[in-house]
């Protein structure tokens, strides 16, 4: 797994001064995507202290990202500390399910993923299921060789594995519950991709995630969930989070039929460092969330 890093370092908020003694008593969260990497350090005040981006721009002839990891991690300031308090990790595998937990069984999660998929599990990879106290497992597959490059990073500690889906969950979860609509539409963009959530009397009802290419793409996903749901567009409170902004193509095309569409804020629950204020909230709601699950 040793490889050139051509990772970029997009964004970089750091405390003036941290220790090893400090990390011992902080919480490392890490959001992995095929092209992007963001880690987050909870304090133990549950507060976000830190927080770095780094993304390459093309799939396209570029090293994986867990073949980066190595250089990554040995060269960084806070990743080369051998302890934290806990460290959990959330992946963006395109393989996941939600099973209901009284029909999951853990020796079947890997039939779970082949059933969805509509073919065998590749043998680089392996099935997790993390269970939400919502009444369902989230079942998904990570690649083997970022497990063990994790194992090989933090020998002494246990490293918890979600999918980015989860997180999402955890955050709407949370972000709902102050909402004074019974019906709340999540939508969650990254990259070429849409993360659709709905809940209803605070119960998670859907949660799918899409490949757009358009705008009108977007609309007729959007559109299609609430059909599926039997929720007219008017009756629910639509939200959006992740990289959009009222200006983009997507948003403005939403709002032709969602008027009441708006931006997210950070879910209740954590804090940031002053050092964090500044940043645009709804970008990070996947870290947000796995912030509340650890």
């Amino acid at each position: 797994m040793r490889a050139t890093s051509t990772l970029d370092a997009t964004l970089s908020v750091r405390p003036e001064v941290f220790t090893a003694g400090q990390a011992e008593k902080s919480i490392l969260c890490l959001e992995m995507a095929p092209q992007r990497l963001r880690l987050t350090l909870l304090d133990p005040q549950r507060r976000m202290v830190w927080l770095d981006e780094f993304t390459q721009p093309s799939l396209l002839n570029e090293p994986l990202l867990t073949d980066q990891l190595p250089q990554l991690f040995s060269q960084h300031p806070l990743l080369s500390y051998e302890r934290f308090e806990a460290i959990w990790v959330s992946v963006n595998s395109p393989a996941f399910t939600l099973v209901p937990g009284e029909l999951y069984r853990k020796e079947y999660a890997t039939s779970y993923l082949s059933l969805m998929r509509g073919y065998p599990q590749p043998p680089t990879e392996q099935a997790f299921g993390f269970a939400h106290n919502e009444g369902f497992v989230a079942v998904f597959s990570l690649e083997r060789a970022l497990i063990e490059f994790m194992g090989g990073q933090y020998p002494l500690q246990p490293v918890t594995y979600v999918h980015q889906s989860s997180a999402l969950i955890q955050a709407t979860y949370a972000s709902d519950r102050q909402m004074l609509s019974p019906k709340n539409l999540f939508l969650f963009f990254e990259d070429e991709y849409v993360t659709i959530l709905f809940r209803e009397g605070h119960a998670l009802r859907y949660c799918n995630r899409f490949g757009v290419k358009s705008a009108q793409d977007l609309a007729y996903y959007v559109l299609y969930v609430l059909d599926e749901l039997q929720t007219h567009p008017a009756d629910c409170n639509p939200v959006v989070y992740g990289e959009i902004t009222p200006f983009a193509e997507g948003y403005i095309a939403l709002r032709r039929f969602l008027p009441t569409l708006s931006i997210g804020t950070m879910p209740p629950g954590l804090h940031l460092s002053s050092d964090l204020d500044e940043l645009p909230e709804h970008r990070f709601l996947s870290l947000q969330g796995l912030c509340l699950l650890a």
